[in-house]
């Protein structure tokens, strides 16, 4: 008969796994804190430690280390009611087999204690400390997905290998890259973002490599370049699928070798630099057409994650609100409480284009027209102008099928591009007057650059 101990100040907690395990024929002995817990393993022995985060005396993350110092083969699932991401990596960080947010189903609890105690390839444990430091911006979810988002962020965090982050804009991409930096063993060493897309092409050589003196006309004296910033240090690479190819042969050497080339100079400059890189574009396709290099995506492509836009887990739409309405309460001085029911609802049946960046900016923006304590529809007029209506079908090709149908009849020679060109300028027009003008919401509503924008425009 195997051994499960479970570990949470609340007794009817305990009580409640204890009916539902002993009745699949599991040992189950209880402990109400960390403390008492750590001498439960050293009697009983477990064959598996089903645990609570948030405890009196010894919390949970302090209880998982002591544990895995101790018995470094137990197995351990931890369990929380809170929605960040910060304690699911650290525990998997400090080599926690699962982790579990509550409520859940008594078929889920029971398929991954079966899996648990039958899998006997434990997750390495690591050792390093928390820094204790504010990474600022978290990631807020409880949806599956993105638990095991954080779950796989925890085990790769210690090592340097590349990762490749995978969504469309406004996911979240570059928080997921921080908080892999956050809890690595480089987090007292630099952090340095670069958007590809942001720098021009003529640029971009130099930005990221450097050059030298007279390399090129203007360049007066010597410029260091990221890589060389970066030494020691994680850079995190967004919008690749924007880099050039002749850049991409160069970077492709940084990976493989660890040196390169200033723009300009002869010797070999070596450095140590870990890379995460994020598109979001559709890299296979580009190296299809001619336009990534393949080798350079195999490079890349050691530990990849999709990140999934927000239509595909609006369970989580809620939680962000509130985190939002609370730092924009720090931000603007304001004391709104939460959001009404209608609003809400409004909310989880949008298609949110610009994902989690677009409900931040709209959270934002309402909250800087509210004159009450609670945020309703009446708050969010550039929202309300693009929300689908009630009874409108959302489908991309049911919006375009009329119009589609109108341009055949309609005919001409050069319909196609025509249409194409018509559509693409209206809807440009349209998302930068809902925008204000604001190029880089605009990028964003869109999915595109910033730099694809002002190409379309013709608009620096």
């Amino acid at each position: 008969m195997s051994k499960v101990l479970v570990v949470d100040d609340e007794k009817g907690v305990c009580y409640s796994f204890k009916k539902v395990l002993s009745r699949r024929g599991y040992e189950v002995i209880t402990a109400n804190n960390g403390i008492e817990g750590v001498e439960q393993a050293r009697k009983e022995n477990p064959d598996l430690v089903i645990m609570d985060v948030s405890m009196p005396k010894m919390d949970g993350l302090e209880t998982l280390q002591k544990l895995r110092s101790l018995y470094p083969n137990i197995t351990v699932i931890m369990m929380t009611a809170h929605s960040t991401s910060d304690k699911a990596i650290t525990a998997m960080k400090y080599g926690a087999y699962d982790y579990l947010t509550k409520p859940f189903d008594n078929n889920s609890l029971i398929a991954l204690v079966e899996k648990a105690i039958m899998d006997k390839k434990m997750s390495v444990p690591v050792t390093f400390e928390e820094t204790g430091e504010d990474i600022g911006d978290r990631i807020i979810s409880r949806s599956p997905v993105m638990l095991d988002i954080f779950k796989k962020i925890g085990q790769i965090s210690a090592s340097d290998v590349t990762v490749l982050l995978q969504g469309e804009t406004g996911t979240g991409k570059e928080l997921i890259a921080r908080a892999i930096y956050h809890h690595s063993k480089r987090i007292n060493k630099p952090f340095l973002p670069v958007n590809c897309s942001a720098i021009p092409e003529a640029l971009l050589e130099s930005e990221l490599f450097g050059h030298e003196k007279g390399a090129f006309t203007g360049a007066d004296s010597r410029k260091i370049g990221k890589f060389e910033q970066c030494d020691t240090g994680t850079m995190f690479l967004d919008e690749i699928g924007d880099m050039p190819l002749p850049i991409q042969a160069k970077w492709l050497r940084v990976l493989q070798d660890g040196c390169f080339q200033r723009v300009g100079g002869k010797d070999m400059i070596r450095t140590d630099v870990r890379i995460i890189a994020a598109t979001n574009k559709d890299l296979e396709k580009l190296m299809d057409n001619g336009e990534f290099r393949e080798d350079l995506y195999w490079r890349l492509n050691v530990v990849s994650i999709k990140v999934p836009p927000l239509r595909e887990r609006k369970d989580d739409i809620e939680n962000i609100v509130q985190y939002f309405i609370q730092r924009f309460n720090r931000e603007l001085d304001k004391e709104i409480k939460g959001i009404s029911p209608e609003l809400l609802n409004e909310f989880q049946v949008y298609h949110w284009p610009g994902n989690v960046r677009e409900l931040q900016s709209i959270i934002q923006r309402g909250m800087v027209l509210c004159q009450k304590d609670v945020l309703s529809p009446e708050d969010f007029e550039s929202f309300s102008n693009i929300r689908p209506s009630q009874g409108k079908s959302e489908n991309m090709e049911e919006i375009l099928s009329g119009a589609a149908n109108e341009l055949l009849q309609k005919g001409g020679p050069n319909i196609y591009k025509e249409a194409v060109s018509t559509f693409e300028r209206l809807l440009i027009e349209k998302a930068l007057d809902l925008n204000k003008n604001n190029q880089a919401l605009t990028a964003r509503m869109l999915g595109i650059s910033r730099n694809t924008l002002k190409a379309k425009t013709g608009k620096d």
